[in-house]
């Protein structure tokens, strides 16, 4: 069940954080005032799936892990704390700050500075767990017996 739950977790904070930083994107460079408020309004409420979908996926990993640290599973630890800060420390704070902003209608230069801080906090994170998500799905492979997939070093080799 585990081995279930953490990989659809994950799959599920990733996309959704990655969601909300291509809303708010295309909401900024494209889209009215009424939709980055609308963007920013929904952002906090996303909080219900995004959270819990976060700690299924970290704990069921830690549970996986049984205690090991090396190789793959070691890295992916190692992003943890800095995943797990940023969002505490900088996405959410800036996603309640940002959603206050924008129903108060104060775009101002604060908003702004927060915005691009919340949009390279939350790149930041796509790129952190796609890279856990790509060892994760190395270490699946592994762990079937699979044989890596290795790519062609040139053309003659793709022609043999």
């Amino acid at each position: 069940m585990i081995k279930t739950i953490h990989p659809i977790a994950g799959a599920v904070g990733l996309a959704t954080i990655a969601i909300f930083w291509l809303s708010t994107l295309w909401a900024e460079l494209f889209g009215s005032l009424a939709l980055v408020v609308s963007v920013k309004s929904t952002i906090p409420w996303a909080f219900l799936l995004l959270i819990p979908a976060l700690a299924l996926a970290g704990g069921s990993g830690v549970d996986m892990s049984k205690g090991s640290r090396i190789g793959l599973v070691g890295a992916k630890f190692k992003r943890m704390p800095f995943i797990a800060g940023n969002g505490l420390l900088i996405l959410i704070p800036s996603a309640l700050f940002l959603a206050a902003k924008a129903k108060a209608g104060e775009f101002d230069s604060s908003f702004y500075l927060v915005q691009a801080l919340e949009l390279t906090a939350g790149a930041t994170n796509v790129v952190l767990l796609s890279l856990n998500m790509r060892d994760g799905f190395r270490l699946t492979r592994r762990r079937s017996g699979a044989k890596p997939v290795r790519a062609p070093k040139d053309i003659s080799e793709r022609n043999s």
